[in-house]
């Protein structure tokens, strides 16, 4: 009787890299797991034992793009003017996005399982560093106090049209200009432009 086999986390995350260049190029339907082990240079075998089935693979990827964005958005240094940092993280998001186009269209690309705890934790993770920075602002006076949620939310669906008109070639804008949308939309929240 033969010893089962054991793959390891960089054919995983090989797979995962070819599965989203797979699901980019040509859809859900356009996966098929006999061809991802083929681009990817390994067996179908490896693919079951590494993610069971192709639910399986998509929940793994949605997962992974989560967690690099979350790594990315935590890689910024808090900051003593919490407008800086939230235009800070605005360029980690772009930048995310640009270093993993995939990934990005992946997660973004279809609504997810709200009962996936393990998938919703991974989402959450990554829109986390955004909340605490505007809650941060509100505390420090800087930004109007209004629900932090809302402030938060607002500023991804703006940092997130932005990069995805970018990646769809429908807006071309250098860092400069993002950094101009950015700071322009966080100027609203700003208590000093408030009417008294």
């Amino acid at each position: 009787m033969g010893r089962k086999k054991v793959y390891d986390e960089t054919l995983r995350l090989r797979l995962l890299d070819r599965a989203g260049e797979l699901l980019t190029e040509g859809g859900s339907d356009a996966l098929s797991l006999r061809d991802l082990a083929k681009s990817a240079g390994t067996s179908t075998s490896a693919v079951y034992s590494l993610f069971g089935g192709k639910p399986d693979l998509l929940r793994a990827l949605y997962i992974e793009g989560f967690r690099r964005l979350s790594r990315r958005l935590r890689s910024v240094d808090p900051d003593p003017d919490p407008v800086e940092e939230l235009v800070q993280l605005a360029h980690a998001y772009r930048s995310s996005a640009l270093a993993d186009p995939n990934y990005y269209r992946a997660i973004f690309g279809r609504g997810h399982d709200d009962q996936d705890q393990e998938l919703a934790t991974a989402a959450a993770g990554a829109f986390g560093p955004l909340l605490e920075a505007v809650q941060r602002g509100i505390s420090a006076g800087e930004l109007v106090d209004e629900d932090p949620m809302a402030i938060a939310s607002a500023l991804w669906a703006l940092v997130h049209g932005l990069v995805t008109l970018e990646l769809s070639d429908l807006l071309r804008h250098d860092a400069e200009g993002f950094d101009y949308a950015a700071r322009a939309a966080l100027r609203g929240w700003r208590t000093e432009n408030v009417p008294r």
